[in-house]
């Protein structure tokens, strides 16, 4: 019998959340139109190459969308043969990147998967939390065939604020260019490059499978951290895991609009805040799964200012300071990275400053309305 779903509709008196001093898009208050270099992209300069591939070169445009409307979606992976024979066919190489949450794949070609190998896919991805996998033609493709591979995964999310390419708001670009010095004035206010965070948590249905393809990338650093949340619930005493059941927190897109705004950029959709289960369980698998982040999470429902502080400042460092249940990506140039955004959290990390450029395309399906089900310590 199917877990019993807990309600998790937010009440009625929530206010939008007012701007707040953190945020992802903050943080990392880089890019935008006025940053961007397109000449310089095209034909490289003095210490760079042009970019690799420019048709993915990020363009901003004045359109606006309205918003997101409730769709139904259906997760492949309760489809899926849990063997996947269609997945990992002769020649397939895995490799753990960890013994708590990752996984290296040769011999693969996702381009090529069939329906059901994007089935055991899913769920695949859904175990492991985050798998790379090398050697990959998603780049090289048509970008509208990239996105309609992405497709079968949910419906496609475009982001309020990042830049994409020219004629594919579906694709989500995170580009820092050639001969970028932001890194050397980033440092002089931070000790550390850490944003962990889950993609667009503050939409009513957050992304799940999601696809992230390097294009250009510096030879060393630029890393991807990932951490399993699944994990980083199960490491919780009972009697902790009971007391987060029920509890609900506000993620809101107000800070990330602001921060495109203030930066020259573009806000397609007006910010949103909604409320979602701390603790939320996932459709394939029946995981449970911490689901606060400290780029989106604003508070805890029902606690006064100070009480909401502590638990999430204890939640956020329970997934930044447990490096036993994290795994560092490293890219390569063909590297896909498929996680699962429902129960991972991740984290860019800043670490070159040699103006090598860093640029990469997310393909980003949404999934269902996260949810919990009851406790069962």
């Amino acid at each position: 019998m199917a877990p019993a779903l807990v309600d998790t509709q937010p009440p009625q008196d929530i206010k939008p959340a007012q701007p707040g001093t953190v945020g992802y898009k903050e943080a990392f208050a880089y890019g935008g139109p006025k940053a961007f270099k397109k000449d310089q992209e095209l034909h490289g300069t003095a210490t760079q190459p042009p970019a690799s591939f420019p048709k993915y070169l990020p363009t901003w445009t004045d359109k606006t969308y309205p918003p997101l409307e409730p769709f139904e979606h259906h997760d492949h992976g309760k489809d899926a043969d849990p063997t996947f024979p269609d997945l990992f066919g002769e020649g397939a190489e895995v490799d753990d990147l960890t013994g708590n949450i990752g996984a290296e794949v040769n011999g693969v070609q996702l381009s090529k998967l069939n329906d059901k190998g994007k089935d055991q896919l899913a769920l695949f991805v859904a175990q492991k939390k985050v798998v790379a996998f090398r050697n990959q033609d998603l780049a090289n493709l048509d970008i509208a065939d990239a996105i309609e591979f992405g497709g079968y995964f949910g419906r496609h999310h475009i982001h309020p604020a990042s830049g994409a390419p020219e004629g594919h708001p579906e694709v989500h670009l995170v580009h820092r260019g050639a001969d970028d010095t932001t890194a050397a004035s980033y440092f002089k206010d931070r000790t550390n490059s850490s944003t962990w965070h889950t993609d667009v948590s503050y939409e009513q249905q957050p992304p799940g499978t999601t696809f992230l393809y390097v294009l250009d990338g510096p030879k060393a650093g630029g890393d991807t951290l990932f951490a399993n949340m699944a994990e980083a619930y199960r490491r919780l005493s009972p009697e902790f895991q009971k007391r987060l059941h029920g509890l609900q927190a506000v993620h809101s897109a107000v800070e990330q609009a602001n921060a495109s705004r203030d930066r020259g950029g573009v806000v397609r959709r007006e910010p949103v805040t909604n409320v979602h289960p701390v603790v939320r369980t996932h459709p394939a698998t029946g995981e449970k799964a911490i689901y606060v982040n400290s780029q989106f999470t604003r508070k805890i429902v029902g606690f006064k200012k100070e009480e909401s502080d502590m638990l999430l400042k204890f939640l956020y460092d329970h997934t930044a300071l447990s490096q036993d249940l994290q795994a560092r990506v490293r890219w390569k140039p063909g590297t896909v990275v498929v996680w699962d955004n429902r129960v991972t959290s991740h984290s860019a990390t800043l670490d070159w400053q040699d103006g090598q450029r860093r640029h990469i395309a997310r393909i980003t399906p949404q999934a269902e309305r996260p949810y919990e089900t009851p406790f069962e310590g």
